[in-house]
């Protein structure tokens, strides 16, 4: 069996071309050292050095040899480092889960910065609704997710990494977008109403319904993706409710109008101002990914403040 030892014995006679120098390289005596060009020299079953009392030569199965030693040996001392700095989260891989919205909102500044401070970290892409990300977790399929609450706080750890208002997606043209003021849950009395799924979209669903709570509109369709919704509005099927980021989608024929609460103040985000929109970066709580450690720490936490 090829071993460690042998490899290093041959590259020090090699590269000295004299056992007696290579010994004292290796700090050994002469008798080991020539065991191990030996016993190397059988495991291959070709003859790498020629040698007598006078010089020791490579032959061309030697010099071919010693390049790929040389490799093997580098590889073995940069193998210890790299699994070095994997038990440490300096280097490794995280499979991270993202909605299209939060694509938008935080994916791309996220993945700027963890290529600039953490380059040893390769980042796996899975594009999935927030249920989906929940059960990649718990399945460990994903390290992180880019999600929307609720979770479940027994099993995910979460934190706020961005927030921003909820505002209301009209049709260009539509009677809404010419108010030229902050909308009301009575302005959407009787309109169409696209809205989310319950379960797959809770997190939207709910936040629809509470904003509409005393008005009555149409509920048209319920969707699972804010960017279904947008097209659904673009094709004028009714209007919805989104994330401001949503403007960022690009879709062709949409106006974006801000939405009041109690008072009549834009929702801003801002305390006093009603429920912002939030996302929050999750995990699972019996993780094990170094790297993943590593990563929470570059990202923002609001809930700090």
């Amino acid at each position: 069996m090829l071993t460690l030892d042998q490899i290093r014995a041959f590259v020090a006679v090699a590269e000295e071309l004299h056992f007696g120098r290579a010994a004292d390289r290796l700090r050994m005596t002469q008798p080991p050292l020539s065991r191990h060009i030996q016993k190397l020299e059988r495991v291959i079953g070709v003859t790498l050095l020629e040698r007598d009392n006078r010089r020791v030569v490579l032959t061309d199965a030697g010099r071919g040899f010693l390049e790929d030693a040389r490799r093997m040996l580098s590889l073995v001392d940069t193998a210890g480092d790299r699994a070095r700095r994997i038990a440490s989260g300096a280097a490794g891989t995280v499979r991270l889960g993202f909605t299209a919205v939060s694509a938008i909102s935080m994916l791309g500044a996220l993945l700027r910065r963890l290529s600039e401070q953490l380059p040893e970290i390769d980042v796996i892409l899975h594009e999935r609704v927030t249920a989906g990300q929940v059960d990649g977790l718990l399945r460990g399929e994903l390290d992180l997710g880019l999600a929307r609450p609720p979770f479940d706080i027994d099993t995910l750890d979460s934190r706020v990494v961005f927030r921003e208002p909820l505002c209301a997606a009209v049709p260009l043209g539509h009677p809404l977008a010419e108010l030229g003021r902050p909308l009301a849950p009575d302005d959407f009395d009787g309109l169409p109403v696209i809205s989310y799924n319950p379960v797959q979209s809770r997190y939207f669903h709910e936040l629809t319904v509470r904003f509409l709570t005393n008005a009555h509109p149409r509920i048209e369709q319920q969707v699972h993706q804010i960017l279904t919704a947008v097209l659904l509005v673009a094709a004028g099927r009714g209007v919805a409710l989104a994330p401001a980021s949503a403007r960022s989608l690009g879709v062709d024929g949409i106006a974006f109008c801000d939405l009041v609460r109690g008072g009549g103040d834009p929702l801003d985000g801002e305390a006093g101002n009603g429920e912002p929109v939030e996302l929050h970066v999750i995990w699972s709580r019996d993780s094990t990914n170094p790297a993943l450690a590593r990563v929470l720490e570059l990202l923002p936490d609001l809930e700090a403040g």
